[in-house]
């Protein structure tokens, strides 16, 4: 059974709402994965005005298409993170350069999203969690065990308020393993898992690009935290270290070819989609196999049709047949 393909608006916040929902129809996507920010899914709105839940879904099914999960990525970083003036263009204008109101309100952002997404019937919330200690993450100035863990422990401390809320709406949230987040590669969410009791609330949006180039197989991650693979990520990266580039990007904008790596439209990079797909048919992930769409080579939109199609091709379903089953000779 094809799994259904939606397309991240995060990287299309710019357009309308209705707008990008008439684009992915005539692309081919079976829904969207509404990003929080930008008009597509303003979470106090929706706290507030029952017909703007009523109005979003009325927008999807016009267009033939479903909702499966939120992306809540620029609060939730807001949750977590220490503040610097970056976090300022994720807040609202009343709260900018103030750290702790700038919390405040990301937290209850968070709730608030937990809420929404209990309205619009969809389980799942993606996101960032922040990170305390992201600028320890090379040792130097010397970094403490003590420091790490007291970085995990306020994460605990800050989002266990927002966990039990997503418990009361009976809606996980699932994090998206990344740089700059308290779990940015293997380890680190091993141990977040830890800290957290592996408590089930909390789960992944399982997202390659940002393993492969830190070296990992991502494969080996999904086989590792199989039953945490709450919704899943499609996007490719490319790895082009040249002998000058480092793989810490250089303080290069992305898409710059000077660059050691790079996101890619999907099937442009290095991530194996192949092995990704029988990882998840492996472990019975039947949830949205969703575009995150960033390529800054080439047309967002011919990406963004080139990629569905990419994705109808490589989302084959497992055997049902035992080939070496009842095998007999006369």
């Amino acid at each position: 059974m094809a799994k259904p393909i939606t397309l991240f608006t995060g990287q299309w916040a710019d357009m309308p709402f209705k707008e990008i929902c008439k684009k992915a129809a005539a692309w081919g996507y079976d829904g969207l994965e509404i990003a929080c920010w930008g008009d597509h899914m303003e979470v106090n709105k929706a706290a507030e005005n029952p017909d703007y839940i009523k109005r979003k879904k009325k927008t999807l099914e016009e267009y033939g298409l479903k909702c499966w999960a939120f992306g809540a990525h620029l609060a939730g970083q807001c949750v977590g993170d220490l503040y610097d003036e970056r976090l300022d263009g994720f807040a609202p204008d009343k709260v900018k350069g103030d750290p702790e109101k700038i919390r405040d309100w990301a937290v209850q952002q968070m709730k608030t999203t937990a809420q929404v997404a209990k309205k619009m019937g969809i389980s799942v919330v993606n996101g960032f969690m922040g990170s305390p200690i992201w600028r320890f993450w090379y040792s130097f100035p010397q970094t403490t065990e003590e420091m790490i863990e007291n970085g995990f422990k306020k994460i605990k401390q800050l989002w266990t308020p927002i966990l039990d809320e997503f418990d009361r709406q009976k809606v996980k949230f699932a994090l998206e393993v990344h740089p700059t987040e308290i779990a940015f590669d293997f380890y680190t969410t091993q141990k977040l898992f830890d800290v957290f009791e592996h408590r089930p609330t909390l789960g992944l949006n399982f997202d390659p690009s940002h393993l492969v180039w830190q070296g990992m197989d991502p494969q080996l991650f999904i086989r590792e935290f199989s039953d945490r693979i709450y919704h899943v990520h499609m996007k490719d990266v490319a790895v082009t270290l040249d002998g000058k580039s480092g793989i810490l990007g250089s303080h290069l904008p992305f898409g710059d070819i000077r660059r050691g790596w790079n996101f890619r439209s999907l099937g442009h990079g290095d991530v194996d989609f192949e092995e990704i797909i029988r990882e998840l048919n492996d472990i019975g992930y039947q949830g949205p196999l969703s575009v995150e769409w960033e390529d800054n080579g080439m047309d967002r939109e011919y990406g963004a049709q080139e990629s569905v199609e990419f994705v109808k091709s490589i989302d084959f379903s497992p055997s049902k047949v035992a080939f070496d089953k009842d095998m007999k000779t006369e």
